[in-house]
């Protein structure tokens, strides 16, 4: 950013933005390093421990649950790891899950209630067509009949948020995401900045305002951004002000609003969301009476009887069920994925008392498992948007994991194999293998 600050200074819009880059990155630096060491884990914990903030955990890799809903072992291994990585990060166990894709099928939950998390969170329709149909709708919870509460998405203040034709995010005055210097500038200029094989990519600076439908962009305004953000924050307070006003005259008691968003929208596609956040939070605070924020736990603690009844099976991808992970693309993997859990729980039970090197290629095994399961890869196949790379990754995790699995089962364990699978795959250091059993 120094360079730049450099390279525009005879065009002042653009050296303007070039200096605002400057000093964001070296604070964010000065953040990561000096404040929290490094370790944004502890930054999320202290907020944790204060009772400002409730973080929920996820499936482990990220794996479909319905499409391992014959092999329950891999369902549960997929929660009681998450629950445990939770445990190691926070010193404490998670009190929800957003499960992966927010996909549920029936019976899901009673791995969650072993894992002792007391809520989910489902798309609008999984809560809205439960069995039976819930009195209050998606603005109370339901409890299932093995405990977790299920929260519905609210799908009115989702879509003002998210949607970036429709929502606050495609306001001309915010920034464009895709106009970049990385792709923008001369080759040799930025060639020390991008791949080394000459590949460019994003750098975070960007110099273009959205504008509006057109290649000709208008540079940039920081501060006016920052005024549009506090003003679509009012905009949203005041919807939600009149939403749950109507609610309570309706249900004749206090909803609960649920609107769960992808972090990555905020500060990553959407530069001012955490601007927007900022505002809209304090504004809630200060100026209104209508309404208090709270989290799902929280909520419970305070209205601790609701309905009872099983959410549809549902996901929040296209058309709100499992086809966008299970489709002429993708449906290639599942065999294979099916075959490995099967193969996993298989060995889990062979050797319960493993110890030595027999134990590290049951966790190396596990590791080649979880990372097939990521229902990144399947997405990523459907979508196009990187096919090539999630194919061979799910490929190379598969052939690892049947390399692995055959020694296992010959007890002839190659070490060089396996001290190299641990070196290159190795996520969960501690992985408890003994979930499969």
């Amino acid at each position: 950013t120094w360079k730049e600050t450099e390279r525009t200074r005879f065009d002042r819009a653009h050296n303007e933005l070039a200096w605002f880059y400057h000093r964001r990155f070296l604070d964010s630096r000065q953040i990561f390093m000096d404040q929290y060491g490094c370790n944004l884990i502890s930054a999320f914990k202290k907020f944790q421990d204060l009772g400002k903030l409730e973080i929920i955990t996820c499936g482990a890799t990220h794996g479909f649950l319905p499409l391992m809903q014959e092999y329950p072992e891999a369902v549960r291994a997929q929660i009681m790891l998450a629950r445990d990585h939770y445990e190691k990060c926070f010193g404490m166990g998670p009190r929800g899950i957003w499960l992966p894709e927010c996909a549920y099928y029936p019976g899901v939950e009673k791995f969650l209630q072993e894992a002792e998390i007391r809520y989910f969170i489902t798309d609008t329709h999984g809560v809205m067509f439960a069995d039976p149909r819930p009195r209050h709708g998606i603005y109370a919870p339901i409890f299932t009949r093995s405990g977790p509460a299920a929260f519905g998405r609210d799908a009115e203040s989702s879509k003002q948020v998210w949607s970036a034709d429709e929502g606050y995010p495609g306001d001309a005055n915010y920034r464009d995401f895709y106009r970049d210097i990385g792709f923008d500038l001369d080759f040799d200029y930025i060639k020390p900045y991008i791949q080394p094989e000459g590949i460019r990519k994003f750098t975070g600076v960007k110099y273009c305002r959205i504008t509006g439908p057109t290649q000709a962009k208008e540079p940039y305004n920081p501060y006016v951004a920052r005024d549009i953000a506090a003003s679509h924050a009012a905009n949203f307070m005041f919807n939600r002000e009149r939403q749950i006003e109507h609610l309570n005259g309706v249900l004749g008691r206090e909803p609960i609003v649920i609107s769960p968003y992808d972090a990555e929208l905020f500060g990553h596609w959407w530069f001012e969301g955490p601007e927007f956040l900022n505002f809209f939070i304090r504004k809630s605070v200060f100026d209104q009476q209508v309404y208090q924020l709270t989290t799902p736990a929280d909520y419970l603690r305070i209205y601790d009887t609701h309905q009872v009844s099983t959410p549809s099976a549902s996901s929040w991808g296209n058309k709100g069920y499992w086809e966008v992970w299970l489709e002429g693309s993708n449906a290639w993997v599942y065999p294979h994925l099916h075959v490995a859990a099967q193969r996993m729980t298989e060995v889990a039970r062979q050797y319960p008392n493993a110890y030595g090197q027999m134990e590290r290629a049951l966790k190396q095994l596990t590791r080649e498992l979880l990372l097939a399961q990521s229902s990144d890869w399947a997405f990523l196949m459907k979508t196009g948007t990187a096919p090539h790379y999630a194919t061979k990754r799910t490929k190379d995790h598969i052939l690892r994991f049947n390399r692995l699995y055959e020694q296992i089962k010959s007890n002839n364990i190659d070490e060089k194999f396996l001290q190299g699978l641990e070196w290159r795959d190795n996520i969960f250091p501690d992985v408890n293998w003994r979930y499969y059993q």
